[in-house]
C-alpha cells in the first residue's frame, strides 16, 4: 500500500494516530502498521475518503458540532482510494468503461455506501455504480 494516494487530512491523521502507537521502533513501521488497518474492497466496491469538513463558515463564525457531524455524514464528494478487483469489470453494465480510477475525486449520492471511521477519520465503501461524477476539485462542492 506504499503507493497510494491519499489527501492531506488523511495523511495528518495517519500521522497522529502513529504519533499515539506504542511498540512501533521506526516511523515506516508505524506506517506500516496504520496502512493494514485500512480495508482492501473486495469484489466490486470502492474505498472512498471524505474530505474534511470546515468547521467555520465562510464569515468566520463557528458550526455547532451537530452541523459539521451532518455535512461529514451527507457528504457528496470522495476521494477514491482503493478499488475492487470486479470494479467495472461487466462491460454490459459499463460498455464505456470505468467511471472512475484510483486517484480521482468523485460526485457520490448523500449518504451512500458502508460508512466506518478509522483513528477519527470517516471513509466509506461504496458499489462501482454508485459514482455520479468525476471533478477536478472538491472545493465549493456541498448538498443541497
Amino acid at each position: 500500500m506504499s503507493d497510494l494516494i491519499v489527501p492531506d487530512h488523511l495523511k495528518q491523521a495517519k500521522q497522529d494516530s502513529a504519533r499515539d502507537m506504542v511498540g512501533a521502533e521506526t516511523e515506516a513501521e508505524k506506517d506500516a502498521k496504520l496502512a493494514t488497518q485500512l480495508p482492501i474492497p473486495c469484489g466490486y466496491k470502492i474505498l472512498i475518503g471524505l474530505p474534511k469538513i470546515e468547521t467555520k463558515y465562510e464569515s468566520g463564525i463557528l458550526k455547532a458540532d451537530a452541523t459539521v457531524r451532518n455535512e461529514e455524514v451527507a457528504s457528496v464528494v470522495g476521494f477514491v482510494m482503493e478499488m475492487g478487483p470486479d470494479c467495472y469489470k461487466d462491460t454490459t453494465r459499463f460498455p464505456s468503461g470505468p467511471f472512475c480510477k484510483k486517484g480521482d475525486f468523485i460526485l457520490l449520492r448523500a449518504y451512500a455506501g458502508n460508512r466506518f471511521k478509522i483513528h477519527g477519520v470517516e471513509f466509506r465503501l461504496i458499489s462501482d455504480d454508485m459514482v455520479e461524477a468525476v471533478i477536478t476539485d472538491p472545493r465549493g462542492f456541498s448538498r443541497v
